[in-house]
């Protein structure tokens, strides 16, 4: 270490408290070359500066990182999983003394005789140190302690190495875990962390890792005491609530350990120990999925919010999130050709038509009966009439690669609405129907259509001049949610019309809105919790992922027509907040699921994956697909030029 010439990073996975003399020696040296250390529990940072006396500065808590999962608790008929109907408790590692295994085998009796469909799953093989001097001792122990017990038909043996997604899928399927190391000192269990990934309560000893994650995610017992791991056991599986509660608690507390958010934590740390250098982090874009779009859609649209990644189907159905869908599948089937598309293009098309009353407007509530619900009626549908317009219009835009079917009745719809785009007061409403009548005007070049736009964004500028000044270039006296939107409409108004004020407009208010959403390489959009208002302190936390992605589209308008660079480098910046940079710099598109969640909060990320964060970030992702096709095509041509 003494003779390396680069920044040191070193990883303790295990502290020991009250160290021998020589340990603290060679603990103490070790961190004096390193730059920084790291640990994975609050306990072992102060074990460091305790007994070591190690300086706080140096010390990082990193937590194990764990793997994400696609859905918990999904499917009690798992193929690879044959465990039928029976209650899982589970346990895995490399077997050796240190687990004591057996206190788990000794409460069994007592959780038996309440629940005979119990199955205890002993996932593992030996450790080979544990097999080279002892050959399977220990396991055979075990065996006979199941005979002298009669509990053949309750426990499991795995004695082999399984393949990570098969390990996931045993956990996936766990109702509890249980972890009984009999080692105090046991700072940290990557076990322990990766059955909490899988949605698993736990009943646990109470090492250092177990006391600091698992208050309300599962239940500390003594070391090896069966009669408190039993009693624990037994009143969970008693109480399906408390448990589905711990289920949920141990996803909220695991995720921000995923290896995608250890992985931006360790490369932060790096770049605070490399000082004369920032460290550009690169985010690797994901692939496009519409796993999780697939999951929440039905045979009539898709649904609105998400339990996780679970559909919740009592909320039913919106206009907004199935015109946002028509928005994000038509663009895909773009940008991908998958022919696949086309049925849920049809979906959501047809569901935009159903919310289509005689006078042309649009309701937006539907339960999953398919009734219109009471609060269509005490609200302000004005936005969501203006997303069903952008949709229908921007589907129009792909005119000729739809069936004729789909375009005839798209076409209906949206000059059906058309009588009603003219009352709208609200500026998103208004914004949203430009964008639809720009798409749709692209092929159709009507002059009706276009003296439309110039009325819609004459009002625009009319709130705009009535409101904005030197340091308030802005259409409101306050910033609230989907701002991006209104100079983006401006702009494909000047764009449709040719008007250099709406141009001028447009980009005067996407600077501005820029200046504020922008700082120090990440974007902060406007929280949910307390809009902007004009002259007033900023309102941070709350962050929607709608809001990002709105951006992104808007960025990505404004480079098209004014190519300069800044626009382009801050919608990296932007689409990069959905991987991880932001305040809390952790990933908020789940790759796993191909879900978005719902919100950036002050301290943690809300995980529920809904329809509109979802398909809010499909859409931001087909920018770049987009853009990297068109790069494509470039070269392809070059290629070409070249050869000819």
């Amino acid at each position: 270490m003494n003779h390396l010439k680069r920044p040191i990073t070193t990883t303790f996975h295990s502290v020991l408290p009250n160290p021998k003399k020589q340990l603290k020696k060679v603990v103490r040296k070790i961190v004096d070359c390193s730059d920084s250390v790291i640990v994975m529990t609050n306990t072992s940072a102060s074990i460091l500066k305790r007994d070591y006396g190690i300086a706080e500065r140096k010390i990082a808590v990193i937590a194990h990182g764990t793997h994400l999962v696609s859905a918990v608790n999904e499917n009690k008929k798992n193929p690879r999983v044959h465990l039928a109907d029976r209650i899982v408790l589970s346990t895995f590692g490399l077997l050796n003394e240190g687990k004591s295994i057996e206190t788990a085998l000794d409460a069994l009796p007592e959780i038996i005789a309440r629940f005979p469909n119990v199955i205890y799953l002993i996932i593992g093989k030996t450790h080979p140190e544990v097999k080279k001097r002892d050959g399977e001792k220990y396991r055979d122990f075990l065996y006979q302690k199941i005979q002298n017990l009669n509990l053949q038909n309750n426990v499991r043996f795995i004695n082999r190495y399984l393949s990570l997604d098969e390990l996931m899928e045993h956990l996936k399927r766990t109702d509890i875990y249980l972890f009984t190391s009999k080692d105090p000192n046991q700072a940290v269990s990557g076990t322990l962390a990766y059955a909490m990934a899988c949605g698993c309560p736990i009943i646990s000893t109470p090492i250092p890792h177990a006391k600091e994650l698992l208050d309300g995610a599962g239940i500390n017992f003594d070391f090896q005491n069966s009669k408190q791991l039993a009693e624990a056991a037994i009143k969970l599986l008693f109480n399906p609530e408390l448990l589905d509660g711990m289920r949920l608690n141990a996803l909220h507390k695991i995720n921000p350990t995923a290896w995608q958010n250890s992985a931006i934590a360790h490369l932060e740390l790096t770049q605070n120990s490399i000082k004369r250098n920032r460290i550009s982090i690169r985010y690797e874009i994901p692939k496009i999925s519409l796993d999780h779009i697939l999951n929440m859609t039905t045979n009539k649209g898709i649904i609105q919010f998400s339990s996780i990644a679970t559909p919740d189907l009592e909320s039913g159905y919106t206009l907004d999130d199935n015109a946002r869908a028509l928005i994000a599948l038509s663009k895909h089937f773009e940008v991908t050709g998958d022919i696949k598309d086309v049925d849920l293009i049809t979906i959501y098309l047809d569901f935009i038509i159903f919310c289509q009353q005689d006078s042309g407007a649009f309701l937006n509530y539907v339960d999953i009966s398919e009734n219109f619900m009471i609060k269509n009626s005490n609200e302000n549908l004005e936005d969501s009439n203006g997303r069903a317009i952008w949709a229908l219009g921007e589907l129009l835009s792909h005119e000729t690669i739809l069936s004729q079917e789909i375009i005839t009745k798209a076409k209906f719809a949206l000059e059906k609405s058309l009588g009603v785009i003219s009352c709208f007061q609200s500026p998103r409403a208004i914004a949203f129907s430009i964008k639809g009548l720009y798409f749709y005007n692209l092929n159709k070049k009507s002059t009706r259509i276009k003296s439309l736009i110039t009325f819609l964004a004459d009002n625009l500028v009319s709130k705009y001049k009535g409101v904005s000044e030197k340091n308030w270039n802005w259409y409101e006296e306050y910033l609230t949610y989907a701002n991006s939107v209104l100079p983006e409409a401006m702009l494909y108004a000047a764009i449709s019309t040719g008007s250099e004020l709406y141009k001028n407009i447009a980009k005067s208010s996407f600077d501005f809105l820029l200046s504020i959403t922008f700082q120090n390489y990440q974007i902060k959009v406007v929280s949910n919790k307390g809009w902007h208002l004009k002259g007033k302190s900023i309102n941070h936390f709350g962050e929607q992922p709608i809001d990002v992605a709105y951006t992104v589209l808007a960025l990505n308008a404004f480079y098209n027509m004014f190519n300069e660079q800044d626009y382009l480098d801050k919608m990296s910046i932007a689409f990069n907040w959905f991987l991880g940079n932001n305040h809390l710099h952790q990933i908020v598109y789940n790759p796993k699921t191909g879900g978005c969640y719902d919100g950036l909060e002050q301290e943690n990320v809300n995980l529920n994956q809904g329809a509109e964060s979802t398909i809010s970030y499909l859409m931001a992702r087909l920018v770049f697909e987009e853009i990297e096709n068109s790069k494509i095509e470039i070269q392809l041509y070059d290629d070409v030029l070249e050869t000819a």
